[in-house]
């Protein structure tokens, strides 16, 4: 546990920030989840045991981690902003029954080819999101 928590520490020195006590946990906190949460999803998870956070706080401490490149925020649904601390390269998947969200490997979508945009459109960088029906979902229709 230590280990990582040096890691991390490690990591935000690296970006040039300073470690605060909320930057670590909101990045934290982020790095042990693959469930893309909204800001009121870190604040309650990080007030679990006892009210030490702010929504304003998680706020800042996001946008400081995003303006680094430790943290990206996903826009999956209209109107919500969820932010993942996996920042290589890869899709997403949303399931319109139950909200569940889950990465694509980058290599899936291997025939998306930017060339074919139309001339003057000059791509920097791409994402697909995926909308269907989840596995878990699919089996509780079943039944």
């Amino acid at each position: 546990m230590q280990q990582k928590a040096d890691e991390i520490v490690k990591t935000l020195k690296s970006k040039g920030l300073r470690v605060t006590p909320q930057r670590f946990a909101v990045y934290a906190n982020l790095l042990g989840r693959e469930d893309h949460p909204t800001v009121d999803q870190i604040l309650t998870n990080l007030n679990q045991d006892a009210p030490t956070s702010s929504q304003a706080t998680v706020y800042a401490a996001l946008q400081a981690l995003r303006e680094v490149g430790l943290v990206r925020e996903v826009l999956l649904e209209e109107g919500v902003s969820r932010y993942d601390a996996k920042v290589g390269p890869h899709h997403h998947f949303r399931c319109n029954c139950c909200g569940a969200i889950e990465d694509i490997d980058w290599n899936t979508f291997q025939c998306i080819d930017l060339n074919k945009l139309r001339s003057g459109l000059k791509a920097e960088r791409y994402e697909v999101t995926v909308q269907g029906t989840c596995d878990r979902c699919q089996t509780k229709s079943e039944v």
